[in-house]
């Protein structure tokens, strides 16, 4: 009887009634954390320094995921884990919101973002361990690009919408903080009504059983051995660089574009308001990076990673120039300013189909999911560790300078692709699963 009813429940929801939803609520956090915790505290006027050190600190959860992942399966079922982090995030949310007004709001607001940050990296290992659960392989690969459709929407929905409405509520009330906490608190109701629609429509899946409990020490010395397997691929040394320095020019530019762009023109900045750089950044740079993925991944499937490598390069490198006009000319011509973050993201996500792309290919052979995390891991440490010293940098020697110096970074993107040496035939239909 249960079964049964676990079955029409299953069928009156469908995957059409949780996926969508379910990574609207992925990205939503990440891009809070990441984009809009940015912005806020310019806003709120923390220095440039301080604001890309401590939100790049954020990145962590996302770098040492795959070291706590394994003890997600163990206890309690993916479902469960999906609707605790949401209610985490939630709070996590509305305790920003609540912080922001007071006179400790940065160190108590930081505090709440690490929880969101701890909480949606959690998320993220529940989420895509009970997608693989619940659809079989043909329903996996014919709603992944739905996920990935609803992950984008998210990040325009909070990078474009949410950054609009701070802007519009700045212009209604002329109160900066109470706009900011008003803010807040609407997108933490929005992730408490996601909470209590999965509650309902996310299936019980019948294999999201816990794992059979294994003993602690076998278990960190079984991923003991797989993170050792990792460091004994072939090319490690380089696949290491490669996967920490050939996003360096973006990893420079991902705190700082953001705030280059609402700074005053005095500062070196355009002076745009939260709305312009919302559609600007937000919306319109965020079709740019999806397309330019889109595009990556067909002309990658068609030819294999090795042929379109190097365009993928320049791809990467050479719209980052469009930073280094911007910031001199200071134009207040917002179609042009648009127009510059299309193209910069238009070849950010073209390039960066080489990156994921690279990730599969080293993760390949015995144990590629764990070796796949390991790499998540250092991709997001690729991104730390330079937004972290993006903010001194920058103003050290202003905007200008800075950008030239990101345009100089671009050559140790190409010295370490000049390392790597790859299958002619990886990424080709056909062959992407080949082992090694």
């Amino acid at each position: 009887m249960h079964n049964t009813q676990e079955r029409d429940h299953k069928h009156i929801a469908g995957p059409w009634g949780w996926i969508p939803s379910l990574y609207f609520a992925e990205a939503l956090p990440y891009v809070a954390v990441m984009a809009i915790s940015v912005t806020m505290y310019k806003r709120l006027n923390i220095s440039n320094t301080d604001i890309a050190f401590y939100t790049s600190w954020l990145y962590l959860p996302w770098v040492i995921k795959p070291f706590w992942s394994p003890f997600v399966d163990l206890i309690r079922t993916k479902r469960w884990w999906i609707l605790t982090m949401q209610l985490l995030i939630g709070a996590s949310l509305g305790g920003v919101a609540f912080t922001i007004p007071t006179s400790h709001f940065f160190q108590s607001s930081l505090a709440c973002f690490w929880l969101m940050a701890f909480s949606s990296a959690t998320h993220d290992i529940a989420a895509d361990g009970y997608y693989m659960l619940e659809l079989d392989s043909h329903e996996q690969s014919l709603y992944v690009g739905i996920r990935s459709t609803f992950y984008r929407i998210a990040t325009i929905a909070g990078q474009g919408g949410l950054l609009a409405l701070a802007g519009l509520l700045e212009t209604y009330t002329r109160r900066i903080t109470y706009s900011w906490s008003l803010t807040f608190y609407f997108i933490s109701a929005v992730f408490i009504a996601l909470t209590l629609y999965h509650s309902v429509f996310l299936p019980r899946a019948t294999r999201d059983v816990p794992s059979e409990k294994v003993a602690i020490g076998r278990l960190l010395r079984d991923f003991a051995e797989t993170v050792v397997s990792f460091f004994r691929k072939p090319q490690c040394l380089t696949a290491l660089l490669f996967m920490l320095l050939y996003r360096l020019p973006e990893a420079l530019l991902v705190k700082m574009s953001g705030l280059f762009l609402i700074d005053s023109v005095a500062n070196g900045g355009l002076g745009l308001s939260p709305q312009e750089q919302g559609m600007a950044q937000g919306t319109i740079g965020i079709i740019g990076l999806t397309l330019g993925g889109i595009l990556g991944g067909i002309v990658a499937a068609r030819d294999g990673l090795k042929k379109w490598l190097w365009p993928m390069v320049w791809s990467l490198t050479l719209p980052d120039l469009v930073y280094v006009l911007l910031s001199y000319y200071q134009t207040q011509n917002f179609l042009l300013i648009s127009s510059c973050f299309f193209i910069e993201q238009f070849g950010y996500g073209f390039g960066f189909t080489a990156y994921m792309l690279f990730l599969l290919y080293y993760a390949r052979g015995a144990r590629q999911t764990t070796h796949y995390a390991l790499c998540t891991g250092f991709m997001a440490l690729s991104m730390m560790l330079p937004g972290m010293v993006a903010g001194w940098l920058q103003e050290q020697v202003g905007y200008f300078h800075f950008f030239l110096i990101v345009m100089s970074c671009c050559l140790v993107t190409i010295g370490v692709t000049t390392l790597l040496k790859i299958d002619p035939d990886f990424g080709k239909k056909g062959n992407s699963l080949k082992k090694r």
